[in-house]
């Protein structure tokens, strides 16, 4: 089946923010930003959020097979557990978090992992509900690579105004997604 790609792009952009809140941080960081380290950043962050729900969604292929009457149960469930952490980590910023190098390629490899892991989460949950991963993957890369160049600007310019508050709506972005999927399955 496919999704509506209105919705698969509210998932693009719920599933980017965390993405784009350390792509802030980068910038803040980085200071005088050039074009390369936006790029440099954007596509680490693209690509991981890009192959981390396919990744998720083969997973979820294996066990939908077992899980088929409770597969909308497992989307939501997945997907308030990732809301409410999203939610939860923009609360519980730490002000004595040291600056770190978001240009070291070992530094973007752990960062893209960490903020990627959410989506593979979702990957799981689009696997359950039955959907065609491609254009969800595609687009997911995509916005994510776009909202990550425009954050490491963002962050050279604005600092931390932003940070958290885009983690918080990409979480209830997500939980409202995960309703939504609950009360189609369970209503019909």
């Amino acid at each position: 089946m496919d999704m509506p790609v209105l919705q698969v792009v509210l998932i693009a952009v719920a599933l980017s923010m965390d993405a784009f809140a350390v792509s802030i941080s980068s910038g803040i960081v980085i200071g005088k930003m050039r074009v390369r380290h936006a790029l440099l950043i954007a596509s680490f962050f693209g690509v991981f959020q890009a192959v981390m729900p396919f990744l998720g969604w083969e997973a979820g292929r294996g066990l939908r097979r077992i899980l088929m009457n409770y597969d909308h149960w497992a989307a939501f469930i997945l997907l308030l557990a990732v809301g409410v952490k999203m939610i939860w980590d923009s609360l519980k910023k730490d002000a004595d978090e040291k600056p770190f190098d978001p240009l070291n390629i070992y530094v973007l490899f752990i960062l893209a992992i960490a903020t990627s892991i959410d989506a593979l989460a979702v990957g799981i949950a689009l696997s359950f509900a039955g959907v065609n991963i491609v254009l969800p993957v595609i687009i997911i890369g995509c916005v994510t690579f776009a909202m990550s160049f425009a954050g490491t600007y963002v962050g050279s310019i604005f600092g931390h105004m932003l940070e958290s508050k885009v983690e918080m709506a990409a979480g209830i972005l997500l939980i409202g997604i995960g309703v939504k999927i609950l009360v189609q399955h369970t209503l019909g």
